[in-house]
């Protein structure tokens, strides 16, 4: 996946494409993986890096959603675990499940909860990951050991999926590669062409040269998430907003507070919210929040609201229980809702995406999540070939194996999540080999090199924020990788030192917003 060869290709070859996808996080990414599985030309342009914005700040959670559940919208919930399950056996080595245990401190918990989480067993059907069950309160401490034992009357054990959601973006895009679509990041969408009123194509602006291009297209997508009422907007500059915005707040911490395999879940804290503590990538990862905000910003921060919030409510469960100065790295999103009637909270708002088809003919793809991205995709580009007069085909991704598929196991070495490219990592050995990058993290030299060979990284943040995960996990230690990975790219890229040394300062920059302490 070269973005110079994809570039070239955009502007060299004649002929259309069928479909133009706007935007590089879930909703689009899926969208070109479907569009390009059914033989459609396809091209997908990111005006920043892929999976930037809100689909690398997620709480890493593949599921049917907890919040369904109690809001009794079966239907919602058994179409999520339907896509969770196709996820788990499309994309083995980005996707696994991972147990839960919510914790019973009153006599009424066990059944009310037990309840719910064996109906959420019963809507996956044979799709289940793991039967839910009580477990005794030793279980549940031998389980998380940190656990606040006050009270305690054991737990409920079920099972969800996680992944990584920087990784499965890059691994969607490498997927449109292999389909032989165009993608690629860094390229924005100035203005949109019509033909008679209709839609017709795109102005795009190159961000690394300035060169604007025209590409003309069948159907556009707009798939940009939290900014698709700006594209909308391009379209029709009187258009109403559809969108709120709901921002989602994370802490990271070290593993110590959360030492177990199990991820703790509390369904119904003090103001409703869902708290999370969740192992991920050797750390803890603790979230989320949900406070209504007005502009969609690429590099959201969290709030020291939501950083109380968070911490107040890991005292309650965790024991010891963190303060700010164990923070690692702390990071927000913004979740892209429908706007419900009456301005209802945005706690409140569904989760569910819409595909909305304007009168020139644009298609908008909003709202929804990584779960369904799948899904999302499939009714958007049914309606998007009805509206470009492109021939009718049949979907195929629910059983299309994602680039890097491999029979799962249970390795656990550091290259696993490559999936099946992780023999030609070790066999060609990429420069600078398996040399560690920093003492606190497992990531080496060669997967630098790799990640701007293969993966289309073309900064120092895409490396650290998102080939790696250096930066949300622990943002001090990516501050420190800085210098070595701009060196490494430095080479690759054919840069100079001035650019050298002004990624490491931006980068720097970036990361202090990560940091509390």
């Amino acid at each position: 996946m070269n973005r110079t060869e994809m570039l070239q290709r955009l502007q060299a070859e004649p002929a259309a494409p069928g479909v133009l996808v706007i935007g590089g996080g879930a909703s689009g990414l899926a969208t070109a993986v479907e569009a390009a599985a059914r033989g459609y030309q396809t091209v997908l342009v990111e005006q920043a890096d892929f999976a930037q914005a809100t689909s690398s700040r997620t709480t890493k959670l593949i599921h049917g959603g907890l919040r369904y559940l109690q809001q009794g919208r079966w239907s919602l919930v058994r179409e999520a675990l339907q896509e969770r399950d196709s996820l788990l056996r499309n994309a083995p080595h980005r996707v696994h499940s991972l147990p839960f245990v919510l914790p019973v401190y009153a006599w009424w918990e066990r059944l009310f909860y037990g309840t719910g989480l064996k109906l959420y067993d019963r809507l996956a059907g044979n799709r289940a990951v793991g039967r839910a069950r009580f477990i005794s309160p030793a279980e549940t401490l031998v389980r998380v050991p940190t656990l606040n034992r006050t009270g305690l009357r054991g737990g409920i054990l079920y099972h969800d999926g996680q992944f990584d959601d920087a990784r499965l973006a890059i691994t969607l895009a490498q997927t449109i590669a292999d389909l032989n679509g165009i993608v690629a990041n860094y390229v924005k969408v100035v203005s949109l062409l019509k033909n008679h009123g209709r839609i017709a194509g795109a102005v795009l602006r190159d961000l690394e040269t300035g060169k604007e291009f025209e590409v003309h297209a069948r159907v556009v997508v707009n798939a940009t998430g939290v900014f698709s009422d700006q594209i909308r907007r391009l379209d029709d500059c009187a258009g109403p907003a559809v969108l709120a915005l709901s921002q989602g707040a994370h802490i990271v911490l070290d593993k110590l507070f959360l030492p177990g395999d199990s991820a703790l879940v509390v369904p119904r804290p003090a103001d409703g919210r869902v708290f999370f503590a969740i192992p991920w990538h050797q750390h803890a990862l603790i979230g989320t929040t949900d406070t209504a905000v007005s502009e969609p910003v690429l590099e959201p921060h969290p709030l020291q609201t939501e950083i109380d919030f968070l911490l107040a409510h890991a005292a309650r469960y965790l024991n010891p229980a963190p303060a700010a100065t164990d923070i690692l790295s702390a990071f927000a999103g913004l979740r892209p809702l429908v706007k419900g009637p009456g301005g209802r909270k945005t706690s409140a708002l569904s989760r569910r995406h819409e595909v909305m088809v304007s009168p020139s003919g644009l298609i908008s793809l909003i709202g929804g999540k990584w779960t369904t991205s799948r899904l999302m995709a499939e009714e958007t580009v049914d309606r998007a070939a009805a509206v470009g007069g492109l021939a009718a085909r049949p979907s195929s991704t629910k059983s299309l194996r994602l680039h890097g598929w491999h029979e799962p196991d249970n390795d656990q070495w550091e290259l696993a999540e490559y999936g099946s490219d992780a023999g030609e990592f070790v066999r060609h050995g990429e420069p600078g080999g398996n040399a560690r990058l920093h003492p606190r993290l497992p990531y080496q030299a060669g997967q630098v090199t790799w990640a701007v060979r293969r993966e289309m990284a073309r900064t120092v943040e895409d490396v650290l924020s998102r080939r790696l995960r250096a930066l949300p996990l622990d943002a001090r230690a990516a501050m420190e990788m800085a210098p070595r990975v701009a060196e490494i790219m430095t080479a690759e890229l054919g840069r100079d030192t001035p650019w050298a040394t002004q990624q490491v300062s931006s980068f720097r920059e970036l990361a202090q917003g990560y940091l509390f302490t």
